[in-house]
């Protein structure tokens, strides 16, 4: 910048002088020289509004994926967790699983994140919310808006980044959507020992990405610590989340006192024992706990395995066990379990070897051999389903990766509950190609 000035004012003395060479006077030559000044002032001006905008403009950054990919099912109209039930009259498919595009604007110690997802299914929004930090430690920071729920690691894994095609059974049911509405505060600190623990936590509506319908909020939080054994090449993360909500009857069938019924291990209770003023509500309770390991094995390359399992009380209808939302009518409170393991090989620097095995039980109070013995509450809702999932990942340079995934699922199989007197035909096997930058 300072070049240019100096150029330009060389510039315009130069074509002064050629023009006035012959004129001595001084009247002519300190107009000249205001003129010049003014020039010069001028670029100025236009040169700190330029580096402004520039500066602006590099704070704003765009980044985003797109999955395009191929499917088969075992049969046609297949109930599935990778990506959606197949069509009826269809058991392969192809799509667009997730085309995102998200905006930040990052201020240093304050962002505000806007994240899109354009599919052949229409346009909608993930994230919408501002974050910042205390501008001292830089220790403590908060969140508002729609966002990640801070639940375990897996919600917040991106699905840009993880190397199975979709999130577990047991998080597709308790979260599905991964987001919700709320506010979030941030612990991290940098140095001492606390450097190696982090806490997030806050309270949420509890409806995912909607409009609150209730005046109670949902707390979720996870306390979590990281310890980088560099000296032997291994990594170990992990946390310890709560989850405690409530969710609103509304619709539910009414007692002779027209108070809400609750169907709690399948034996209708009275709400007496509630306090009058929470009998419109039932909890919804989960704790959880993760863990990651992360190796480098000589030669081969590096692995990580990871793992979570979570337990608790969870609020369905008679039909499903997933999320419930005010206005579904019965609600079955059931005592549910489920985990995951996950291994990831790296073969060289382009490879991935993947082995997953989930397991979701969303009535751990019974098992198949109770189904059909008087008790008219049990339904398919209450069976266990396993999952055992085997791929391969290509990366072929920085921005694609092909993934190659099968995924065998297994359900619990009784003569009680009809459709379900063997194994559902549902295992699928997914061809993706990722494009991310």
């Amino acid at each position: 910048m300072k070049s240019l000035k100096m150029f330009a004012v060389l510039l315009v003395l130069c074509v002064t002088g050629l023009s006035y060479s012959g004129t001595d006077s001084t009247q002519v030559v300190a107009e000249r020289v205001a003129e010049i000044k003014g020039a010069v002032e001028g670029m100025n001006e236009s040169m700190l509004e330029m580096k402004s905008t520039v500066d602006a403009l590099k704070k704003i950054k765009v980044t985003g994926y797109l999955q395009a990919q191929y499917q088969t099912a075992e049969s046609e109209g297949a109930k599935s967790f990778s990506g959606g039930d197949f069509p009826k009259t269809a058991d392969n498919r192809l799509g667009v699983r997730r085309g995102r595009v998200k905006f930040t604007y990052d201020n240093t110690i304050s962002q505000m994140v806007i994240q899109l997802d354009a599919t052949e299914k229409g346009v909608g929004i993930k994230d919408a919310y501002l974050s910042f930090k205390d501008p001292w430690m830089q220790t403590f920071g908060l969140t508002a808006g729609v966002f990640d729920r801070p639940f375990g690691f897996e919600i917040s894994y991106s699905s840009s980044s993880r190397e199975t095609p979709e999130r577990s059974r047991l998080f597709q049911t308790l979260f599905p959507g991964e987001r919700d509405l709320g506010f979030k505060l941030d612990i991290t600190p940098t140095k001492g020992l606390l450097q190696y623990f982090n806490f997030k936590g806050g309270l949420f509506a509890g409806n995912g990405v909607a409009a609150e319908t209730d005046s109670k909020q949902d707390f979720i939080g996870r306390l979590g610590f990281q310890l980088p054994l560099t000296s032997v090449n291994l990594a170990l993360d992990g946390g310890l989340s709560l989850y405690r909500g409530n969710v609103r009857l509304d619709d539910a069938t009414k007692d002779a006192n027209g108070n809400p019924v609750i169907y709690s291990t399948f034996k209708l209770d009275s709400p007496t024992s509630f306090a009058t003023e929470t009998a419109q509500f039932v909890e919804r309770k989960y704790v959880g706990g993760d863990l990651q390991l992360y190796y480098d094995l000589p030669v081969i390359g590096g692995f990580s395995l990871r793992g979570e399992y979570i337990a608790g009380e969870q609020p369905g209808s008679k039909s499903a066990s997933t999320f419930y939302k005010a206005g579904g009518g019965d609600i079955y409170l059931r005592n549910f379990s489920g985990y995951y393991l996950c291994y990831v090989q790296n073969v060289g620097s382009r490879n991935q070897f993947v082995a997953k095995y989930d397991s979701y039980d969303p009535n751990s109070d019974v098992a198949a051999g109770d189904f059909g013995k008087g008790n008219s509450k049990l339904g398919a809702a209450d069976l266990k389903y396993d999952t055992m999932g085997l791929g391969w990942i290509y990366h072929w340079d920085a921005n694609v990766k092909l993934v190659f995934y099968y995924d065998m699922v297994k359900n619990e199989t009784t003569s009680a509950v009809k459709g379900f007197e063997t194994d559902l035909k549902d295992d699928v096997f997914t061809f993706r190609v990722q494009y991310k930058f």
